[in-house]
Formats: C-alpha cells, sequence, structure tokens
C-alpha cells in the first residue's frame, strides 16, 4: 500500500491507533503507538521520534534520539486489539537521516540492495518452517539463591498417571511421537488453526499447520516463501500471532529452540532459492537436480557455517538442541532428501521453480532479519568464488562408524564457539556494507557478556544433582 491507501484503509476500518513496530538489535520486537489522527502522509517522510539508548546494544544516552519511520507496504489491522492498524518501521538518525546501521530491518534491506548489484539475481526467495512449542503452564526464576523452571502440557508424556483431572483421556504424546497425531491427542489442532486463519487475514500466506514431532505441544505453522525482506517482516507477525493466540486460550507459546530436555527441539528450517528476471536459478542437472549456481550457494552456506550460527543460533540454548538423535543437524554436509544433513535438497517436486535446498540448522530464537541476510551473504560469496561443497552425504548421520563421522566437519557445540568463528570470518558479511565492523562487534560484545557470561557465571540446577553430596 501507498500512505494514501493506509490512511484511506483507516477511515475505512474506523481506526483509532496506530502501531509502530520495530525490532530490536536482539531480536525482540517493539512498539509503541500514536492516535489515528496523527498519522498524515507526512508522518511516512518524517518518521516519530523515541529514545533509542534504551534499546539493548543501540545508541549510547547522549546521542538518544532516533527515528521510526513507518512503512505503508507492511500495514494490516490488528487482530487482537480494539481499532488499531500495525506498521513496522525502519530506524534513521534525525539529523542525517541516514538509515540506522544497526537497525536489523536496514541490513536486510542492504542485503537484497547487494544483492541485485551483482547481477547474479534480483530476488532471494525464503520458505521459513518456524516450530514452537505451545504449553499449559510455565513458571521459571533466578536468583541468588536458586534456579528452577517447570513447563507443563495436558499433552505431556508425563501426564500419562495424573489424577484427578477431567483432561486426562490417557491420550499422551510419546517422547519423539508427536509427528501428524489426530485429535484427541492432538489437542492443539483448532488453536494452530485460528493461528493460522489470524495469519492470512494479517496477510501472510500459510501452506500447512501440524503437530510436530516432540510431546507437550510442539508445533509448526509454514509459510509461503518470499523475497527476504517480506519473508523476515511476516516471521515477526508470525511470531507475535502465535503468542497471542496461545493466551487468549489460556496457554502459552515459546519459540525457545530446547525448552525440553530429552525430545525434539524447535527448528527454523530455511528453504532458499535465487531468482532473476522471474525465472528460477537453482534447478538444473548437477546433483539433487540443482544448478551450478545452487552448487556453489550451497558451498558457501558449508565454507562460513560456523560464523552464520552466530546469527543462526544465537542463544546458550541453541546448542542444547544441536545433539544426536533429536532430528537436528550436527554435522555440517548436504544430502538429496536426508534430513540428517545440514542442508537437504527436497524432492517434492520436479518443477524448475519449485527447485531449492533447505538449511535446516537455524532456530526462531535468531533475528530474522539478521540470520536470512548473513545465510544470503554466503550463498553469494559461494557463487562469486564458485566455492565447492565437497561430496554430498548418502547415509544417515546417526548410524556413521566413529572414524566416518570423525571425517564430517561439524556445527559449533556452543554460542561461545560460534562467535569465536564471527570473529574469524566475517569479511563475506562486510561485502557492500551491508553488515558493518560496529554491527559485527557489537553482536559479539553483547552476546559474549550478555548471554554466555551470565550462564557461565550462575550455578546450573543439575549441577546439584550431580556434585551435591561430593
Amino acid at each position: 500500500m501507498t500512505p494514501r491507501e493506509v490512511l484511506a484503509l483507516c477511515r475505512e476500518r474506523e481506526i483509532q491507533a496506530v502501531d509502530l513496530r520495530f525490532m530490536d538489535f536482539p531480536g525482540t520486537q517493539k512498539h509503541f503507538t500514536i492516535p489515528a489522527k496523527i498519522l498524515v502522509e507526512k508522518s511516512f517522510e518524517d518518521g516519530f521520534g523515541f529514545d533509542g539508548s534504551s534499546m539493548r546494544g543501540w545508541k549510547a544516552i547522549n546521542e538518544s534520539d532516533m527515528l521510526v519511520v513507518p512503512q505503508p507496504d507492511t500495514a494490516f489491522v490488528d487482530p487482537f486489539m480494539s481499532n488499531t492498524l500495525v506498521m513496522t518501521c525502519n530506524i534513521q538518525d534525525p539529523i542525517t537521516r541516514e538509515d540506522y546501521a544497526k537497525d536489523p530491518r536496514n541490513v536486510a534491506r542492504k542485503a537484497e540492495s547487494y544483492m541485485r548489484s551483482t547481477k547474479i539475481a534480483d530476488v532471494a526467495n525464503f520458505g521459513p518452517e518456524a516450530e514452537f512449542f505451545i504449553f499449559d503452564d510455565v513458571r521459571f526464576d533466578q536468583n541468588e539463591h536458586e534456579c528452577y523452571y517447570h513447563v507443563d502440557s495436558i499433552e505431556g508424556q508425563w501426564n500419562r498417571g495424573k489424577a484427578g483431572s477431567t483432561q486426562n483421556a490417557g491420550y499422551k504424546i510419546r517422547h519423539k511421537e508427536g509427528y501428524f497425531p489426530v485429535p484427541p491427542a492432538d489437542t492443539l489442532q483448532e488453536v494452530r488453526t485460528e493461528m493460522m486463519l489470524a495469519m492470512m487475514d494479517c496477510g501472510v500466506d500459510v501452506e500447512a499447520q501440524h503437530h510436530e514431532v516432540a510431546t507437550a505441544g510442539q508445533c509448526e505453522i509454514d509459510m509461503k516463501y518470499a523475497p527476504l525482506l517480506k519473508t523476515a517482516d511476516n516471521l515477526l507477525r508470525y511470531k507475535y500471532i502465535v503468542k497471542n493466540v496461545a493466551v487468549r486460550h489460556g496457554k502459552t507459546a515459546t519459540f525457545m529452540p530446547k525448552p525440553l530436555w530429552n525430545d525434539n527441539g524447535s527448528g527454523l528450517h530455511l528453504h532458499m532459492s535465487l531468482w532473476k528476471e522471474g525465472k528460477p536459478l537453482f534447478a538444473g542437472s548437477r546433483y539433487g537436480g540443482l544448478s551450478e549456481m545452487g552448487m556453489y550457494a550451497m558451498g558457501g552456506i558449508l565454507k562460513h557455517a560456523p560464523a552464520l550460527f552466530a546469527f543462526c543460533c544465537p542463544t546458550t540454548n541453541s546448542y542444547k538442541r544441536l545433539i544426536a538423535g533429536f532430528e537436528a543437524p550436527i554435522n555440517l554436509t548436504y544430502s538429496y532428501r536426508n534430513r540428517s544433513a545440514a542442508i537437504r535438497i527436497p524432492v517434492h517436486s520436479p518443477h524448475p521453480e519449485n527447485k531449492r535446498f533447505e538449511f535446516r540448522c537455524p532456530d526462531s530464537s535468531s533475528n530474522p532479519y539478521l540470520a536470512m541476510s548473513a545465510v544470503l551473504m554466503a550463498m553469494l560469496d559461494g557463487i562469486q568464488n564458485k566455492i565447492d561443497p565437497g561430496h554430498p552425504l548418502e547415509k544417515d548421520i546417526y548410524d556413521l562408524k566413529p572414524d566416518e563421522l570423525a571425517e564430517l566437519p561439524s556445527v559449533p557445540d556452543s554460542l561461545e564457539h560460534a562467535l569465536q568463528a564471527l570473529r574469524d570470518d566475517h569479511k563475506f558479511l562486510l561485502t557492500g556494507d551491508v553488515f558493518t565492523e560496529d554491527v559485527i562487534d557489537t553482536w559479539i560484545w553483547y552476546k559474549t557478556n550478555q548471554e554466555v557470561a551470565a550462564l557461565r557465571e550462575r550455578p546450573h540446577p543439575y549441577e546439584f544433582a550431580m556434585y551435591y553430596d561430593i
């Protein structure tokens, strides 16, 4: 929509409030609201002021004033708030009017612009498969004298023997057996359908929704592929809708990668393809039906994967998902059909427009603007430098012998190691000024000090089980 069309929509739908949203640096959506009568055509150029020093990893207090500039093509009517229109905003400096380098959306815009400048492609399509859990109860705390968490779900296997509950009909989902059950075992069918329909009403194209593998309410709703920036914008709507529909049903949703020990974690599998002048570029006669360009794109991702993990798996909890035996990739390989590889080439359709590959390592704790931009930059680097992805993996990784497994490059085993990989390998991200040294340095500083060090300093509950009586 244009600014004029947004204002017409406000009049047509009797909008009284306009919610201005943006993504902070680590990846949490922020907002503030203005009366609809304040929004005029000039607002889409002038923007609205806010305090940037209160955002994690952004401005110092002596240079705190910043602008949010609403983007009319992102407008939708909020399904949870009365008479409210939502728009995603870009962040600008109020003096220079330059786009702010640490605005994640700006990084994604620059990544798309740089891709077009290379003449390699004019569209990078991403199709995300975001997994999440819906729990009935969650409690956790961390302070000087205690640390604990407790999650519960009426579907949870541990509730099979629960007494005194009208909800215990015996249809509990066993660990790792939650894929595609029908109701009554799947208690969340109507909740997910409500989420799906709300997404579609808000302009997010959806392909399917279903229960996922883990017990205790693991779910997935698949979005249709779209260009990078639009996909990242849609993922913000996706999370917002999932969380608010869950709350409306008295439940809680989390995109935490590994909230349950000993069952599958939640990933953000990214299906990717490059296009030029309306034609797909990844279809060809090479391995798995890929083109030479598609092979080089995979080569770029595999070469830079350890550094990519700093953005694609950006929490300490991410690496509790990336362990053997739970369908998460643990080695940096590619394969046709094989879901145990880091990159899988799907076989669903022989049509060239459907030819793509799937990067299975990322998870939904990532900032989608930064994660997908980093992946695109790795693909472009692979294409430009003709990086060979090596030999494919045709076997199940989990069945390999130790000597065979030792020959395969593995994923980083911690956020700390991923951040070190980013320190050592980030030149490809700086090309075209897509990421800047300041963005890289701030990301590493924030994640190291606020997350890696913070976890290292605190006793873990399991340490009491292991060491209290030592």
